[in-house]
């Protein structure tokens, strides 16, 4: 799983491991250096996938919005984009919430999370409902296996 660059501060109690926290500068250098994979700005904030360098025969795991899912589906084409959706927006609100969000930042999370879902179904190529994590550890794990051994699973959503 890559370790994402951004130029928000850390929430309250988010470890320092979280994201990659640097400057604005520093992020605008890495963009003129081609050191992303994909970046964005979301709400303000910009965030980056650095160029992984896996070992052969490894996967990479990216945990991204629709603007660096389409960066990459472009430079990837062969990628597979798993979509994971809330169960519902009252847990998305209350997930939002309980990480430190203020109200207005949940509400604009919202928002945007309306806007993002329509263009990430039609984007992904399996959609998953992040409900329960054992399940949906399973479920994307089934999906790379059947990737992997060249399947070509129709889009599902669970």
């Amino acid at each position: 799983m890559s370790r994402s660059w951004t130029t928000r501060a850390p929430r309250p109690g988010e470890g320092p491991d979280a994201y990659e926290f640097v400057s604005r500068e520093a992020f605008d250098e890495r963009v003129r250096t081609g050191g992303f994979l994909e970046w964005a700005e979301f709400l303000g904030n910009l965030y980056g996938t650095p160029t992984p360098d896996p070992p052969r025969g490894k996967d990479v795991l990216l945990e991204i919005d629709i603007q660096g899912a389409r960066q990459v589906k472009e430079k990837f084409p062969d990628s597979v984009l798993v979509l994971l959706l809330p169960p519902s927006v009252d847990l998305q609100a209350e997930r939002l919430a309980g990480r430190g969000e203020s109200h207005q930042q949940v509400a604009r999370r919202l928002e945007k999370g309306r806007e993002e879902v329509e263009a990430g179904r039609a984007l992904a190529d399996h959609v998953v409902v992040n409900d329960d994590i054992d399940r949906v550890v399973s479920e994307v794990l089934d999906i790379l296996d059947s990737h992997r051994r060249g399947g070509s699973e129709q889009p599902r959503s669970t």
